[in-house]
């Protein structure tokens, strides 16, 4: 291709990722998620993956609530640990982040409060994953002729909505985006261009009388088959941003069987 060719093409590209982290291309960034630059932040964002190696990641080691009761030196000893069976079970192949299927949760090793990212994954078939945000569980990934509710709902709800909106996946052996975005409790979740989750409540699987957790890890699922991840981006929102967020979320009804408490 020509020089002249080449510099078009790229200068298209970078205008497309500038339009997906303004949030103004949807259905079209399932096509793109094909052919746009790897791991190359839009405005904004910050690559949670460099393309060459795991710097910035860590292997999963217990739980939020299990880590809270460790002595700094238990806590070491414990990470180096899971560094090590992280190593063992996750890689990076051609600007991609792979799993073997078995292992820890590859987990970073910053942890975020309110944020928006975009991650790419892609699964092989009767593949599932996940990612957990604020160190719980998850927004989910699995194979969809086995599923066929589809993935990006929030799985382990019990009393908010846990299904997608819609069906959204491509077939496995393809990439599919996540656009995620969590402003305190709340989850928006975005599949392929599509809304799957509206604002909904992400419940703490680990302390269930607890609300989700201010500030935690977030984390790349390993449960059977080979995902693959690419393209990490992540921003964190301001706390006067996530106030004019919450503000302007409509108030949801009770979950079912919850009522609110009576006025004395």
């Amino acid at each position: 291709m020509k020089g002249n060719a080449m510099t078009s093409l790229r200068l298209i590209a970078v205008g497309v990722m500038a339009a997906i982290g303004a949030g103004v291309i949807g259905a079209g960034a399932a096509a793109w998620a094909e052919e746009r630059p790897l791991n190359a932040p839009p405005p904004g964002f910050t690559a949670l993956f460099n393309g060459k190696d795991l710097a910035g990641w860590k292997g999963l080691m217990g739980n939020p609530k299990t880590r809270a009761a460790m002595t700094p030196e238990e806590l070491a000893e414990k990470q180096k640990k899971a560094d090590e069976a992280m190593n063992q079970h996750w890689r990076v192949e051609n600007g991609e982040i792979v799993n073997d299927g078995t292992g820890p949760h590859l987990c970073t090793a910053k942890k975020y409060g309110d944020f928006e990212m975009w991650v790419d994954w892609k699964i092989q078939p009767g593949g599932d994953s996940g990612i957990y945000l604020r160190g719980s569980p998850q927004v989910q990934i699995w194979d969809l002729t086995k599923n066929k509710v589809g993935s990006g709902g929030l799985y382990n709800n019990k009393k908010n909505p846990k299904d997608p909106l819609v069906v959204a996946d491509n077939p496995p052996g393809q990439w599919n985006t996540f656009h995620i975005r969590m402003v305190g409790e709340v989850v928006k979740v975005e599949l392929n261009g599509k809304l799957m989750v509206d604002n909904v409540v992400l419940e703490n699987y680990w302390e269930r009388e607890k609300p989700i957790y201010p500030v935690e890890q977030i984390e790349l699922q390993t449960h059977g088959g080979e995902p693959r991840f690419r393209n990490i981006y992540i921003r964190e929102i301001p706390p006067e941003e996530a106030k004019t967020i919450l503000q302007g979320i409509p108030a949801r009804p009770e979950p079912a069987g919850e009522k609110p408490p009576e006025k004395k």
